[in-house]
């Protein structure tokens, strides 16, 4: 009896804005090499395969179909059929559906071949200038405020540089929330349509970004990652970019330690710059004081 040789799974990265970004390899497996594509939404990815000729099969995969359309896709595999996974734009799985599909097919012992290309988060990562050599990547945050706060204290005492994803339309909340937890001087780089014509990388305390995003709305639209400076990273690098800011800290500090015990003069002087406690407490035993 002949036994069928099972097909592969590809996961094939595509463009994040620019068409230009589409690997060769990308395109022979997606126009030769798969009997069936599978994809967030069919409608947007058409444009992409119409762009390079493509005229495979495409079939829907996404987070209120994936259960389904996975076992679809392992019958594909089972009866020899070499199967594509892509999604709207960039690495699929990334904060896109397929991760179900991927731990089916794994289980059943079926080749999952990874292709590689564009993902906007470590994109933003290598132009960011933050450092690169450790990093977390958080996706998108909790929508509901009380969540999205526990999270975000959570994060304050992560020392790797944090990459997160938010919708447009959530952007200020999100940065205006981490003013509160944060702090206004923390270091944040936020990268705007990446690849695309408008593509913009900005980089500033927490503060000098929300008024860079409000002075013209324009700037609130498109697509955003977020990087978050982690905890080792601030120091005097970041308090140096605004001296007058590190110059009255230490005027309002020294004031209130005449008053108050270290630890309370620290945590108030904290809330009114917003400044990182830990070199608050750097000013306050270079003037000698003990902490309680």
């Amino acid at each position: 009896m002949n036994t069928l040789t099972n097909g592969f799974l590809y996961i094939v990265a595509t463009p994040i804005g620019n068409l230009e970004d589409m690997t060769l390899r990308a395109i022979a497996t997606l126009k030769n090499d798969v009997t069936v594509i599978a994809t967030e939404d069919t409608r947007h990815s058409k444009h992409l395969l119409q762009h390079y000729h493509i005229t495979t099969k495409m079939i829907s995969l996404h987070e209120h179909n994936e259960e389904r359309r996975s076992e679809l896709l392992l019958d594909y595999l089972k009866q020899g059929k070499n199967v594509a996974l892509i999604t709207d734009a960039g690495t699929p799985l990334i904060s896109d559906p397929g991760y179900r599909l991927v731990q089916l097919v794994r289980a059943q012992h079926i080749r999952v071949i990874p292709l590689p290309g564009p993902c906007a988060a470590i994109t933003a990562l290598c132009a960011s200038g933050l450092p690169t050599n450790r990093f977390v990547f958080e996706g998108f945050l909790p929508v509901k405020i009380a969540a999205l706060k526990t999270r975000l204290t959570e994060l304050t005492d992560e020392v790797r540089t944090i990459i997160v994803y938010e919708a447009p339309h959530r952007l200020l909340r999100l940065l205006e929330t981490m003013t509160s937890i944060f702090g206004k001087q923390h270091h944040v780089v936020l990268a705007k349509e990446l690849t695309k014509t408008f593509e913009t990388i900005y980089g500033a305390s927490l503060e000098e970004v929300i008024n860079w995003l409000k002075t013209e709305p324009l700037r609130q639209k498109g697509e955003f990652v977020l990087l978050i400076a982690g905890k080792t990273a601030l120091r005097q690098e970041e308090l140096a970019l605004s001296p007058t800011t590190l110059a009255s800290a230490k005027h309002i500090l020294n004031i209130l330690l005449t008053a108050l015990p270290p630890k309370q003069a620290v945590k108030f002087t904290a809330k009114i710059t917003g400044l990182n406690k830990r070199e608050l407490y750097k000013m306050t035993i270079a003037n000698n004081q003990q902490l309680q």
